[in-house]
């Protein structure tokens, strides 16, 4: 299952629950010079056998043990360590153990899969970061059209990162992840993607942060921002609940009956959501004169905007319904006309583009990222995290080797 070129296993020797395995070199193999990666003499051998951790099976820890050579190299004109083809670098894992601890953290959290591999958790994290390292160096970003950005608060105080996605070719992967949530962090993205790459994307789905919006106009010349549902019902949604409690709270200070008292849900879950007791509320609400009621109805309303399929009538529904909305004397509603207004043709564009493409991918990858948050309790570092959701998210490449152990 593991054959290494160039070397032989040796005896066996079981001690405490540990398997030592003897690595040899075949007889009249040139050691491989770890500088230039090419073949040279020996120089001499290394006194103490090197351990090395291999994948634990049937309840034991199993452990590589090689005594290493130094290479008289005549490229490098000096004497160095030899390179071994099982574990990269100084490291005291073998590669193949390394791959195996990544895949089962995709499923495990680390401790627990430190735990159950008999490690540390350092361990496990430098395995998923060396994972990580080799997928971001061997995966390809040549075919990205469409993309979603959004940010995601990472920890409390305002904390946020700029996330950027992949949602198109059947694929939905992170792309990038940077600190903050300022137009630097996501030119600093478009700069690592390259030029030529920012010209092939043709759709954005983004929200309607105004940093991002003008990094994207710069960068993303060739690309439709569209603007979907998900971002303007939630403006709507929150219009509405404003209004019910400005009533709520005027209806107390009046002395009126508090007939609004725990309507909220009633007024903004969709109608077939609705529970019996929530629907039971909204039909006694619905025979008072109220300005929620009113609201309400404007939102229900406007659900008719998203059944249309040309840009034009698309247009032509949304300005009527604004000069309605307008007339209705409710604050709230007539602030989200004005965002409405003022970004009439990024909402266009969601037409334009056939309606193919939504922020409700992107939602659906950032409950992903909360959800790694939450399983790990949080992270120190933010490097740490980036890691983490390179890991989970980023659909790496991972290296190959002879066998695949799970």
């Amino acid at each position: 299952m593991h054959p290494i070129k160039g070397f032989i296993y040796g005896s066996c020797e079981l001690i405490n629950d540990t398997l030592f395995c003897e690595i040899r070199p075949r007889k009249g193999c040139r050691p491989i010079c770890s500088d230039c990666h090419k073949p040279g003499p020996i120089y001499d051998h290394q006194k103490e056998e090197r351990l090395f951790d291999f994948i634990p099976f049937w309840g034991l820890m199993v452990k590589l043990k090689y005594r290493m050579r130094r290479v008289d190299c005549k490229h490098c004109r000096r004497v160095v360590i030899e390179k071994i083809p099982w574990a990269s670098g100084k490291n005291r894992c073998c590669d193949v153990f390394r791959a195996f601890l990544s895949r089962w953290a995709k499923f495990l959290s680390w401790s627990d899969t430190a735990l159950m591999f008999y490690t540390s958790w350092d361990t496990v994290f430098r395995s998923v970061r060396w994972a990580v390292d080799y997928g971001l160096k061997h995966r390809n970003l040549n075919h990205i059209e469409a993309i979603g950005i959004d940010e995601v608060a990472y920890k409390s105080g305002h904390n946020y990162m700029t996330l950027v996605y992949q949602i198109n070719g059947g694929l939905k992967r992170l792309i990038a992840v940077e600190k903050h949530r300022t137009a630097k962090s996501l030119l600093r993205i478009f700069h690592d993607l390259g030029k030529e790459r920012c010209q092939r994307i043709t759709v954005v789905c983004s929200d309607m942060w105004k940093p991002y919006l003008k990094v994207i106009e710069k960068k993303l010349p060739n690309a439709l921002n569209v603007l979907d549902r998900f971002h303007i019902v939630k403006k709507l949604t929150e219009a509405v609940d404003k209004v019910r409690r400005e009533e709520t709270r005027e209806m107390k200070a009046k002395g009126f009956e508090p007939v609004l008292t725990g309507s909220r849900y009633s007024f903004l879950k969709r109608p077939e959501n609705l529970t019996k007791k929530q629907e039971a509320k909204l039909s006694e609400l619905l025979r008072y004169n109220l300005r929620t009621v009113r609201a309400w109805c404007h939102k229900e309303s406007f659900d008719a905007f998203w059944t249309y399929e040309s840009p034009y009538w698309a247009r032509w529904f949304l300005r009527q319904w604004c000069t309605r909305v307008m007339r209705s004397r409710l604050k709230p509603m007539k602030k989200f006309v004005g965002t409405l207004r003022n970004h009439e043709e990024l909402l266009m564009n969601y037409f334009k583009a056939k309606k193919q493409y939504n922020s409700g991918i992107v939602e659906g990858l950032n409950l992903k990222v909360n959800l790694a948050m939450r399983r790990a309790y949080g992270f120190k570092s933010f490097e740490v995290l980036k890691v983490a959701l390179y890991h989970q998210l980023g659909d790496l490449p991972e290296p190959e080797f002879t066998h695949r152990f799970c």
